[in-house]
This record gives C-alpha cells, sequence and structure tokens, in this order.
C-alpha cells in the first residue's frame, strides 16, 4: 500500500496542485493539518482513501487534532504535531506514541522533514508542502508491504 503523507499546505495552490499530481495514483492520502481544508482540492482528482487532522493554523476545522489508524496491520498515531512541543523535541510525541502503542508516528508543524526510526517505532514528518524551513517542499511517501515499512521524500517543485 502506497500512503501519500502531506503537511502544512497553508493554501498555497500551486503547490497542492504539483502535489496532486505526484500522488494521484496512491493508495491513501493523510493530511496533517495546516490548513485542512486543503484536503477538499486534493479531493478533484484523489480516487484513495484520505484521513486528516487539524493543525494550529485550522481555527475553524471541527477535525479531529489526532488520530489512531490500523493500516495494514500498522498501528498509526496521526496529528499534527503542536500539541507536543515538537519544534523543539520529540520528547513528548515519543511518550504519547509509546502510550498508544504506535508502530509509526506521522506529524508535521516544524515545516521540516525528518524520518527516523527509533525504539521499534518509526516518525515521520513530511516537512511543509508550501513553506519549507529546510532545503524544499516536500511530501512523504508510506510503503507499508508484507509487515516492512519504506519511507520516501518527494520533492515537489
Amino acid at each position: 500500500m502506497q500512503i501519500a503523507v502531506i503537511s502544512d499546505t497553508h493554501r498555497h495552490s500551486y503547490s497542492i496542485n504539483r502535489a496532486a499530481d505526484i500522488i494521484k495514483d496512491m493508495d491513501m492520502l493523510i493530511h496533517l493539518g495546516d490548513n485542512v481544508d486543503d484536503v477538499e482540492i486534493f479531493k478533484e482528482n484523489f480516487k484513495g482513501k484520505i484521513i486528516n487532522v487539524r493543525g494550529n493554523c485550522d481555527f475553524t476545522s471541527f477535525t479531529p487534532r489526532e488520530r489512531l489508524e490500523e493500516i495494514e496491520g500498522k498501528k498509526i498515531f496521526i496529528t499534527h504535531g503542536d500539541k507536543y512541543s515538537v519544534k523543539y523535541d520529540l520528547l513528548r510525541l515519543k511518550y504519547r506514541a509509546k502510550e498508544v502503542g504506535a508502530d509509526i508516528v506521522l506529524f508535521g508543524h516544524t515545516h521540516q522533514s525528518l524520518e527516523l526510526y527509533e525504539d521499534g517505532i518509526w516518525f515521520i514528518n513530511p516537512g511543509s508542502a508550501s513553506l519549507p524551513r529546510d532545503s524544499f517542499k516536500s511530501l512523504a511517501v508510506l510503503e507499508i508491504d508484507n509487515n516492512n515499512v519504506q519511507v520516501m521524500l518527494k520533492g515537489i517543485e
């Protein structure tokens, strides 16, 4: 299963449309918030399942702040990350991941991509699709196949 993970699109229509082209044939899209309403643009051409959470800039959304989903036998904790102070460190997020029994944690908020495997848990931040604080606009592709997990970061030009 191929899962597109995207965060921090911030209403940037050019980047959203470029990302939509990249992910159009994937099985699932997970949007990690800021701005969760951008999911409506993805829905125009994306045929797979869409899961989303709201971020700190999603003031009027009734979308949940976090979710725990089981996908292909993996427990995936999905959050924007601001609630766990991820701009400073991952300590609170790691505690929460262990508390919920997550195999994979997806988070955004920092606008910097990260792929880290620690203590049997994947921590994946796709970076920002619109306003990166590292070198490029990005999204992540999470592949889960026969209990194997692969993570790839893809640039959005």
